[in-house]
């Protein structure tokens, strides 16, 4: 039970410790999980919990920097609610593309960039199947993808460069699209229906 207790907070204080600088060090053993790690903790499921603590250390070490760059957390905001919020930053800043408005598309480009963490972290709203080394190595492309090209276009849009701006959307659009590929199925589409018979 100890050695379970331990490994929980291990694996609570490598995720939630705050700033790049200690992202990038490695998890130290016996660290005191911050009280917001310890929440997300305890709303995990069993199964996601034991997920969670199989994770590789280095895999762990992406998550806690993908968190600490993010400084706004949701108290009751689901990971949909967030992307639909970053979908709303995206129409703004095309908007903005469409008008010339260099200001409203950087402002919306951060904004996209620096999105909340969801109620209980990222890896709450992953399927199960999908919380494995493999499948979520792929998480700090789709980020460089997605809010990289964010940051990108709100540099060049602040530098006046529109159309240097607007070519950064298409990066964006891949990123998340590639992401809701690989952990999302087709919004809407039931399992619960059966497939119609081909003539």
């Amino acid at each position: 039970m100890k050695k379970v207790l331990l490994t929980q907070l291990m694996l609570a204080g490598s995720l939630a410790s705050s700033g790049l600088a200690a992202a990038a060090e490695e998890p130290k053993a016996g660290a005191a999980a911050p009280v917001e790690m310890q929440q997300m903790m305890k709303t995990y499921t069993p199964e996601l919990r034991q997920k969670v603590m199989g994770l590789s250390p280095e895999l762990k070490g992406t998550i806690q920097k993908l968190h600490a760059a993010h400084t706004r957390r949701a108290k009751e905001t689901t990971l949909r609610q967030i992307m639909h919020e970053i979908l709303s930053e995206y129409q703004s800043i095309a908007s903005a593309l469409a008008t010339d408005n260099a200001e409203q598309a950087a402002d919306a480009a951060r904004r996209l960039a620096g999105h909340r963490i969801p109620k209980g972290g990222l890896l709450a709203y992953f399927p199960l199947d999908k919380v494995n080394n493999n499948d979520l190595a792929v998480l700090p492309a789709m980020n460089t993808a997605v809010e990289g090209s964010a940051l990108k276009l709100a540099e060049a849009a602040e530098a006046g460069d529109m159309p240097k701006a607007a070519a950064y959307m298409s990066d964006i659009m891949t990123g998340c699209v590639a992401c809701h590929q690989k952990f999302r199925s087709v919004p809407g589409v039931s399992a619960n229906l059966m497939t119609p018979q081909s003539k």
